[in-house]
């Protein structure tokens, strides 16, 4: 449905002694089942080239993020799912921004993550972690240790794992008779609707549905039961709540009807994506060639993944852009991957008051806006890429 070309790896970093030299690419393709109407890469990076011991991200840094972890933990509280004496795991736990509510409370939780980075500093923070890849083999470790889970949380990390069967099946083994299981991510509705190209990368193998969702559960022995909303979360993201026992709500149930009336599962919902990409990508060029025509200094706000597809598959480089700024302490001194930009500092905007700042990471762009007071009285510009260049 969509071929956005060669790219790099969107959280490769690159260091600065590097730059004179091309990154490795690979093809970035997104193909749909229909038997199970999974949207997924049509080409598989392995795990261990994209989740290395410098992969650079760190969920604390968004303050948004933090935010949205504290309010799932209240609510897992307030409704009675978790107790003092209740063993809550997390997958891809990274650097205890969820956890570390738990620890808090007095309850002692587990992550999970293979990268050692945010391992490291979710152990810091007093959250035990297992540094590896979970799926089947590792559960059923857990298991033998610890007995099962009365509590599971998966954000963000359902995508990012190639072989689903295998890591919903060690959810499977590790979920308790009686527990639940939450997992997140960005919706795949959303990402058509609103054109949200730069969401896909080689680190996102697959963009789920309800649909999808059911259907890879059930071949697991469990159920879909109830489905959350998040409008303003990465572009738009679904909480699905899952256990051993079918009690589908009426807001689930009305998410998978309106996902059938609207044709997610047929690709026509999805053949005109590519179309839209380009119209796209071509305004954005447009905008930059604009801004450098009138003399304008351009710069870039978050060095994340999505800026990494956004810039490397619209050609937009160093050339265009003079850097990005990243609050992120781990990504300062480094390059782009691909294009090579330079990513510093956030108090680089005040120090170099650059005319217009790109937001790469659109869904942070309020939060974002809301930090840079300064920036903007001093009649410096915000603008978000998508789903067309636009002044905030």
């Amino acid at each position: 449905m969509l071929a956005l070309g060669e790219t790099a790896i969107a959280n490769r970093l690159v260091p600065p002694h590097d730059a004179d030299q091309a990154d490795p690419t690979f093809p970035l393709t997104v193909v749909f089942c229909s038997d199970c109407s999974l949207v997924q890469l049509g080409y598989e990076l392995p795990v261990e080239a994209i989740f290395d011991d410098d992969y650079p991200y760190f969920s604390s840094f968004s303050a948004a993020l933090c935010d949205h972890a504290s309010r799932h933990v209240d609510g897992l509280l307030a409704t009675n799912r978790v107790g003092k004496e209740s063993f809550v795991a997390e997958i891809a736990s990274n650097d205890g921004y969820l956890l570390r509510n738990f620890v808090d409370l007095g309850i002692t939780p587990l992550g999970i993550d293979p990268s050692p980075g945010p391992a490291a500093a979710a152990e810091s923070v007093g959250v035990p972690t297992i540094v590896g890849f979970f799926g089947s083999e590792m559960a059923a470790r857990i298991v033998s240790d610890r007995g099962r889970a009365d509590v599971i949380v998966a954000n963000n990390v359902m995508a990012h794992v190639p072989d689903l069967n295998d890591f919903v099946s060690g959810l499977s083994i590790l979920l308790g008779d009686h527990g639940v299981l939450t997992i997140e991510n960005p919706y795949v509705r959303d990402l058509i609707r609103h054109c949200e190209f730069d969401t896909i990368y080689h680190e996102h193998y697959c963009y789920f549905s309800c649909t999808s969702v059911e259907t890879l559960m059930h071949r697991h022995g469990l159920h879909l039961n109830d489905v959350e909303y998040f409008a303003d979360l990465h572009g738009g993201t679904l909480r699905w709540w899952i256990s051993r026992s079918d009690h589908q709500t009426d807001t689930c149930r009305t998410f998978l009807s309106d996902e059938r009336d609207l044709g997610i599962t047929s690709f026509d919902f999805y053949a005109q994506l590519a179309a839209r990409v380009a119209s796209v990508q071509g305004e954005l060029r447009s905008f930059i060639d604009g801004c450098r025509a009138d003399g304008f200094r351009v710069a870039g706000y978050g060095a994340a993944a999505k800026g990494a597809t956004l810039l490397n598959s619209t050609g937009i480089g160093a050339d265009d852009i003079d850097f990005v700024v990243d609050r992120n302490i781990h990504k300062h001194g480094m390059l782009m991957p691909g294009c090579h930009v330079p990513i510093r500092p956030v108090d680089a905007l005040l120090e170099e008051q650059p005319d217009v700042t790109v937001i790469l990471s659109c869904n942070f762009a309020d939060e974002i806006v809301r930090q840079q007071p300064e920036y903007v009285q001093r009649g410096g510009r915000f603008a978000v890429p998508i789903p067309g260049p636009r002044y905030i």
